[in-house]
C-alpha cells in the first residue's frame, strides 16, 4: 500500500485526500504521479473508475502552488477540458477541496445554464477552471477569459471528445495556452484523432497504461438474463429494481427512461430519471437524490449518464435495452465497481436479441453465458438480495393548485409545474408532444442533438450533455446581437 506521501504529495493535500477516504494510491496514481509532480507531460491510458481524476488533480494543485501564481481576473493558470457538464462538475468537486489546502480557488465552466455566474466567477479571480470546450470558447471569443496564462492544461476523457466531434474546439483552445505549458492527457483509446492531439501538444509525453480499454474489470461480475418475453422483461426489471443497493438500469430511449422512472416510483422503488429532456437544474436534482443516503436508490437513464456520472456504490447496472456497440457496454457498465469496489451488471435479453448479443460481448471481451430466467428464479433472487421497504409516491397536488394552473397550458396539472422546465414535455402551442426522437437512441453521436452548448461563431459542434432544449428549439431566448455561449 503506497501513500500519497510515499509519492511526494504534500502532507496537507495527503491529507484532504485522507480525509475523503483516499489514504493509498492506486496504480494510475501511483505510476504518474513521480512524473507528474515533476513537471513533466503525462499520457495516461485506462479505463473510467480507475482513479485518474485524483491521478491529474494532485499534480495540477501541487505545481500551481508552488510555483506561487498570483490569481489575476479572467485569467487561469490551470485549465481542465471535459466532455460533459456533469463529468466537469464532478472533477471540481474533487478538486476544490485539495486546491483549498494551498488557497487556490476553482470554477466550471459549461454550456446548458446561464453565462452570468460564470463570468462573475471568471471576473472575480479563479485560479483553475474545469470547462466543456464549447462554452469556453465562446468566452474566449467574447474576451471574458484568455488562456494565455496557463501553466497547466488536462484533457479528460479524450476519446469521449472525440466521438462527439469536439477535438476541433479542443485543438483551438490547446491552441490558445502556452506552448511551454505542462499538459497531461488521459483517454482509454488514442483513436478519433486522439493521437493527433498527443503528437501536437504533448512535449515527450510519458505513457503510462495500465490495461487495454476493452478489458473487463476484476471485480465486475456479468450476467446475462434470457426472458421469453416482455411480460416476463417488465416482470425482472422491477425486481432488479428492488433491492437495497443503488442500482442503475439504462434504456435506449428517453421516453422509455422517464416512463420507467415512473412506474418504478408509482410501485413504491423511489427512482429518478437522467436523459436528454432535462434541463440542468433537473439533472442536478434527480443526481443529488440518487447520490444521497435517503434519497432515490435506482436511477433510470440513457446512454448519456455512462460518461461522466460517478457515484459511489452502486451495487448493480441493468442494461434493459441491451446497447448499439460494445464501446456503450463498457461505459454504462463501468458505473459500477469503480476504484477498487466490486459490483454486478446484468444485461436482460429478449430472444431476438440474443444474436446482436453475443457479438457485442464478443466484441467487448466478455465471456458469460445466457441463462434464461423469470423474476422469481433463484439466481435472480441471489442477486438482488434483500428488498428494501415501499416508499409511497409523492401524493398529488390539491385540486386548488391544480386549479391555479389553468390558463398556463395545463403545466401544473401535467406534473410540469416547475417554471425553470419551460414547457418539458409540451409542443409550441401546449399541445402534448412526442418524445424528441421516439425510438431513437439517446447515447453515443446521436445525443449530439442535445442543445446544451454551442459555440457563438455558428459551430455546429455542441457540449455532450444530457440537456437539450425540450422544444428541439434554441435553448435560450435573448436579444438579437446579444452576446452567444448558451
Amino acid at each position: 500500500m503506497t501513500t500519497f506521501v510515499d509519492l511526494g504529495v504534500p502532507v496537507p493535500v495527503a491529507d484532504a485526500l485522507a480525509a475523503d477516504g483516499k489514504a493509498s494510491a492506486f496504480p494510475i496514481q501511483e505510476k504518474t504521479l513521480p512524473d507528474t509532480l515533476a513537471g513533466r507531460d503525462v499520457l495516461g491510458r485506462g479505463k473510467t473508475g480507475s482513479g485518474k481524476t485524483v491521478a491529474f488533480a494532485v499534480p495540477l494543485v501541487v505545481r500551481l502552488a508552488e510555483a506561487g501564481v498570483r490569481r489575476r481576473s479572467g485569467r487561469p493558470t490551470g485549465l481542465v477540458l471535459a466532455p460533459t457538464r456533469e463529468l466537469a462538475t464532478q472533477i471540481a468537486t474533487q478538486i476544490e477541496p485539495l486546491a483549498a489546502t494551498v488557497g487556490l480557488r476553482v470554477t466550471t465552466v459549461f454550456g446548458g445554464v446561464k453565462q452570468a455566474r460564470q463570468e462573475r466567477a471568471l471576473g472575480a479571480g479563479a485560479d483553475i477552471v474545469v470547462a466543456c470546450p464549447g462554452r469556453l470558447e465562446d468566452l474566449m471569443k467574447q474576451r471574458i477569459v484568455s488562456l494565455d496564462d496557463v501553466q497547466i492544461t488536462v484533457l479528460d476523457e479524450a476519446d469521449h471528445m472525440a466521438d462527439l466531434g469536439f477535438l476541433p474546439v479542443v485543438t483551438r483552445i490547446l491552441a490558445a495556452t502556452p506552448a511551454k505549458g505542462m499538459r497531461m492527457l488521459f483517454s482509454a483509446t488514442l483513436d478519433n484523432g486522439v493521437d493527433k492531439l498527443v503528437k501536437r501538444f504533448l512535449d515527450h509525453p510519458v505513457t503510462h497504461s495500465l490495461e487495454d480499454a476493452t478489458s473487463p474489470v476484476a471485480q465486475m461480475t456479468h450476467h446475462v438474463f434470457r426472458v421469453s418475453g416482455a411480460t416476463e422483461k417488465t416482470q425482472l426489471v422491477h425486481e432488479l429494481a428492488s433491492g437495497t443497493g443503488r442500482r442503475i438500469l439504462f434504456m435506449r430511449t428517453k421516453h422509455q427512461a422517464k416512463k420507467l422512472a415512473k412506474k418504478l416510483t408509482a410501485d413504491g422503488i423511489p427512482a429518478v430519471d437522467l436523459h436528454g429532456n432535462l434541463s440542468q437544474a433537473q439533472r442536478d436534482r434527480n443526481l443529488a437524490s440518487f447520490a444521497a443516503p435517503d434519497g432515490a436508490k435506482v436511477l433510470v437513464a440513457t446512454d448519456v449518464a455512462a460518461r461522466g456520472v460517478h457515484v459511489d456504490d452502486v451495487e448493480l447496472v441493468v442494461h434493459v435495452d441491451p446497447p448499439a456497440e460494445h464501446k456503450a457496454y463498457l461505459h454504462r457498465s463501468g458505473r459500477t465497481a469503480r476504484a477498487g469496489s466490486s459490483g454486478d451488471v446484468v444485461t436482460i435479453c429478449l430472444p431476438d436479441q440474443w444474436g446482436d448479443l453475443r457479438k457485442l460481448l464478443q466484441k467487448a471481451a466478455i465471456k458469460v453465458p445466457g441463462q434464461q430466467v423469470t423474476a422469481s428464479s433463484p439466481e435472480v433472487r441471489e442477486l438482488v438480495g434483500e428488498h428494501a421497504p415501499l416508499r409511497q409516491a409523492p401524493a398529488p397536488a390539491a385540486p386548488a393548485q391544480q386549479r391555479s394552473g389553468q390558463g398556463r397550458s395545463g403545466q401544473q396539472r401535467s406534473g410540469q409545474g416547475a417554471r425553470g422546465s419551460r414547457g418539458t414535455g409540451r409542443g409550441r402551442r401546449g399541445a402534448p408532444r412526442q418524445d424528441n426522437g421516439g425510438s431513437r437512441q439517446d447515447g453515443g453521436r446521436s445525443n449530439q442533438s442535445s442543445r446544451g452548448d454551442r459555440s457563438s461563431a455558428g459551430s455546429t459542434q455542441r457540449e455532450h450533455t444530457s440537456a437539450p432544449n425540450p422544444r428541439g428549439r434554441r435553448s435560450a431566448r435573448r436579444p438579437a446581437g446579444a452576446p452567444g455561449g448558451r
